[in-house]
């Protein structure tokens, strides 16, 4: 898969077919370079699996795609999990990881 291919919306694609997700929110952190991405998965498919186990599967379906990028994060979820946690926060999902960033994108230094 070429870099200039990975997009938001090819990743929610891919993540949507290969883990038979839900529901995808997936963040470019980047800027729109196409670099760092962040994610929230829900699949019926993380039921019964740890944290470590999820990850994994989510690697593994995106193993070419994150080999052409610099950094990749994800929340894994099931349906029943991502439900509990919207009825905790008063009907909103709480989405993707944004840790580190800015509005959800990672701002530069100045030297």
């Amino acid at each position: 898969m070429s870099e200039s291919t990975i997009t938001e919306a090819s990743l929610k694609a891919a993540l949507t077919e290969r883990l038979h997700a839900v529901h995808v929110e997936v963040t470019d952190m980047s800027g729109g370079c196409g670099q760092s991405f962040t994610s929230l998965i829900v699949s019926p498919d993380f039921a019964g699996k740890n944290s470590l186990k999820r990850h994994r599967a989510v690697n593994a379906a995106l193993r070419d795609e994150i080999a052409a990028i610099h950094a990749w994060s994800a929340k894994c979820q099931t349906p029943e999990e991502w439900e509990r946690d919207k009825k905790e926060n008063d009907g909103a999902a709480e989405g993707p990881p944004l840790d580190g960033t800015v509005g959800g994108h990672v701002q530069g230094v100045d030297a």
